[in-house]
């Protein structure tokens, strides 16, 4: 049994278009080294908080509130808003009192939270798992049956669900693009500012991650289709932002 190599497409996809931005921002506006670290610092500390609260308690809020509720939608929710958006926005504070970083970075940092997440984690490193599975199963043994019986049965569906699959997968990654800029945006905003309601808005899109429980629970385009709405809403709303305060030029 193997699966379908189309997969390959999804992560692949994912780095490309997350590195695409990247590289057209850097050549149209700029993008400074400094910042590509802190949203560096910024996003894998945030990962690293996560992990460790969601090994503390994980498995007593899924046993007391069980998976598919709100409270568990707010569990993840929650950490996404506090960890991702809130060290997003101290880091900003710090490179701007600093001197690292100014308003016109702003853009470039929502971007490098962007490409740490689709880029590399569920762009390098999930093509690079996949490519390992891919191997193994076609080495077969029992090894081979093993790791095949732990799969998501997707993996294994036909040429057409695949592909829908990997377009749907993709689509999930441009959601999650745009809703990174966005807070990383609003973030340096207000750290640059001084003015607190950017970060008031920014921290709330954390919470997009509370619809993690549910994805089941809807069809796959639904779920899907709903995070896109959301995350451009959150990306024009970041964008307004950056337009009300056009001191700076943004080509």
């Amino acid at each position: 049994m193997q699966i379908d190599p189309i997969y390959l497409l999804q992560p692949a996809a994912a780095f490309a278009l997350s590195l695409g931005v990247l590289v057209y921002w850097r050549n149209r506006n700029g993008f400074r080294g400094i910042v590509f670290l802190l949203s560096f610092g910024a996003y894998w500390l945030a990962i690293a908080l996560k992990e460790v609260v969601q090994y503390a308690t994980y498995d007593k809020v899924v046993a007391t509130l069980g998976y598919a509720s709100i409270g568990t939608g707010l569990y993840f929710g929650l950490q996404t808003a506090f960890f991702a958006v809130g060290i997003a926005y101290l880091l900003a504070r710090y490179a701007v009192r600093s001197r690292d970083a100014t308003a016109r970075d702003a853009v470039a940092y929502g971007i490098g939270l962007s490409f740490w997440e689709n880029g590399v984690l569920l762009g390098c490193l999930a093509l690079f798992d996949l490519a390992v599975i891919y191997l193994v199963l076609s080495m077969g043994g029992s090894l081979a049956a093993t790791v095949a019986s732990q799969l998501p049965s997707a993996y294994f569906a036909s040429g057409t669900v695949a592909l829908q699959n990997v377009a749907l997968g993709t689509l999930e990654r441009v959601s999650s693009m745009m809703v990174h800029v966005a807070w990383g945006l609003l973030c340096v905003l207000s750290a640059a500012t001084g003015k607190k309601r950017f970060l008031a808005v920014a921290l709330p899109m954390g919470l997009i991650d509370a619809a993690v429980p549910f994805a089941g629970q809807v069809s796959t385009e639904v779920f899907e289709a709903a995070l896109f709405s959301v995350s451009l809403v959150c990306m024009g709303v970041a964008w307004r932002a950056l337009r009300s305060n056009g001191r700076w030029e943004v080509r």
